[in-house]
């Protein structure tokens, strides 16, 4: 393909400087003769074209010998320029010339370029047409004959990220790029010199990481999954017995966001029964211990209680669960958990199926439509949130603290848990259990419950003994233990202690979190 665009191109040029030499050729022949008809320059343009062209009017004609040749030669090449002008128009118009063309038009519109075109790639940019209206969506691929179009206006263009970024010119926002294979950023060829280019990366991996450097950033899909379930199926006050059956990606991201986001009371005494193989799992949070009561049901703390054994075996534990949720990897294999449960078990608390296939009456969670969306992919509201609370911190503290900018990945991190956890202070403080996601008036109303009751001592305190337990579980989750003095290599922290060991100052810390409400307020 390559070869015959550059074929065209040269047959191009020269045919363009034979053309320009006969019609000089022509022009003089005939300008100096009183009885020509072709007696400017713009003459023997005319009447190369209708010659070339075969329309033939025949207002002008060339009245010298060597202007009959060059008219002859006109006639001859015409089957020749045509075959060639055509080829070259459909070489550009099938190639990405036009498309390239189409975006230079568009400079000050918001550019998003995916990698490749897929199914996870043609849900995020649809969601990203129905929330920007500026969108321009680019896949840096050509487009099959047997792909079917997408129904959001769009570009396949097959050129590299350097050259769509080129044609930019840094004008208007800077484009987003996306890499929607899983760890496609260490074999993609697209990928290559990202960080040298004036984008946003957001790649597809499984390691969980969050940030590289400069402005690689990774998304984890099968993480997106569980903040979406626990975000649209938050656990209630009288949830207290949890199966989880499958314990692949899906099944660890799902309690791995339970752990890090359900607290929602400094009583609570929530059982996770977990099928699967934990060996690895457990190997890595050695500390979970700490917070959690493992292997063993208990009634003043949550648990974690891990079955090697077939989930068909224990028929007491599924039949007096509140919630099961069956989040297999093979998703036929989850359907079939999901119809066996229902034929031959006695369940009493309600079956949360992962499927992306959606049925009537079956409660299904992580759809492409409710995983790829700009908001979970670039973490636009989270990430904000966690700013805002690093803020408040840093204000709250007598002692010098780090800005976002320089805070490393994992202290971030445990930014972004606490404001993951803002829905539910939000349930918490409203006393209602059926909020779902943040609207303005929920929050305003919450923050001035939060303002109205923190006056009381005891409520205060039993706030920042809540959040208090959820930062101890994110800490533990990684593997830090209680140290007289902070050191970031050693893992070790002097507030790893029960709350009721903590300084005055220390508790204070807690606030933060809650304060955040107030600024989400004077920001909505």
């Amino acid at each position: 393909m390559r070869r015959r665009k550059k074929i065209y191109l040269y047959m191009t040029v020269i045919l363009t400087f034979i053309y320009i030499s006969l019609l000089t050729l022509l022009y003089f022949s005939e300008c100096g003769d009183k009885s020509a008809t072709i007696r400017t320059f713009g003459d023997a343009f005319w009447y190369s074209l209708v010659t070339l062209t075969t329309v033939g009017y025949g207002d002008l004609t060339p009245v010298t010998p060597l202007g009959h040749a060059v008219g002859a030669v006109f006639l001859l090449m015409s089957a020749g320029i045509l075959v060639t002008l055509f080829g070259a128009v459909i070489s550009f118009v099938t190639s990405e010339g036009l498309p390239l063309l189409m975006l230079g038009f568009q400079r000050r519109k918001n550019w998003y370029y995916f990698a490749d075109y897929g199914a996870e790639a043609n849900t995020l940019a649809a969601n990203i047409c129905k929330e920007d209206p500026d969108a321009v969506i680019i896949y840096g691929e050509k487009k099959d004959d047997q792909m079917e179009f997408p129904n959001h206006p769009c570009l396949f263009i097959s050129v590299s990220p350097a050259k769509i970024i080129a044609r930019k010119k840094n004008i208007g926002t800077r484009c987003k790029v996306f890499l929607m294979k899983e760890n496609d950023i260490g074999v993609n060829s697209r990928a290559v010199d990202l960080h040298a280019l004036p984008v946003d990366v957001y790649a597809r991996t499984t390691n969980g990481q969050d940030h590289l450097s400069g402005n690689i950033n990774f998304f984890h899909s099968y993480d997106c999954c569980a903040r979406q379930y626990w975000r649209k199926r938050p656990l209630c006050s009288k949830e207290n017995e949890i199966v989880i059956i499958g314990f692949g990606n899906y099944g660890r991201c799902i309690l791995e966001r339970a752990i890090l986001t359900n607290v929602i009371s400094v009583t609570q005494h929530v059982a996770y029964h977990v099928f699967g193989d934990a060996k690895e799992f457990l190997a890595m949070h050695r500390h979970l211990g700490k917070t959690f009561s493992l292997g063993k049901v208990s009634k003043t703390n949550d648990s974690l209680l891990f079955y090697d054994e077939l989930w068909e075996a224990h028929h007491e534990v599924l039949e007096t669960a509140d919630r099961i949720i069956i989040c297999t990897d093979d998703e036929p294999e989850g359907w079939n958990i999901f119809w066996r449960l229902n034929r031959y078990y006695k369940v009493r608390g309600h079956i949360d199926l992962h499927s992306n296939r959606k049925a009537p009456g079956v409660s299904y969670f992580g759809t492409n439509e409710e995983i790829y969306t700009p908001d979970q992919i670039m973490r636009t509201s989270l990430n904000r949130a966690a700013v805002i609370i690093n803020e408040i911190f840093r204000r709250s503290v007598a002692y010098p603290t780090l800005s976002w900018d320089e805070l490393d990945d994992f202290h971030r991190e445990s930014k972004i848990a606490a404001a993951d956890h803002m829905l539910m202070k939000i349930r918490i403080l409203l006393d209602d259990e059926t909020i779902t996601d943040f609207t303005a008036e929920t929050v305003k109303e919450a923050y001035q419950k939060y303002c109205k009751m923190k006056t009381d001592e005891s409520v205060r305190d039993m706030y920042r003994k809540l959040d208090h337990m959820r930062w101890l579980r994110f800490y533990t989750f990684y593997n830090w233990r209680y140290g007289p003095f902070r050191h970031d290599g050693e893992r070790e922290h002097p507030m790893l202690s029960p709350y009721e060991e903590l300084t005055a100052e220390q508790r204070q810390e807690r606030d933060a979190a809650w304060e955040l409400l107030g600024s989400i307020c004077a920001g909505l």
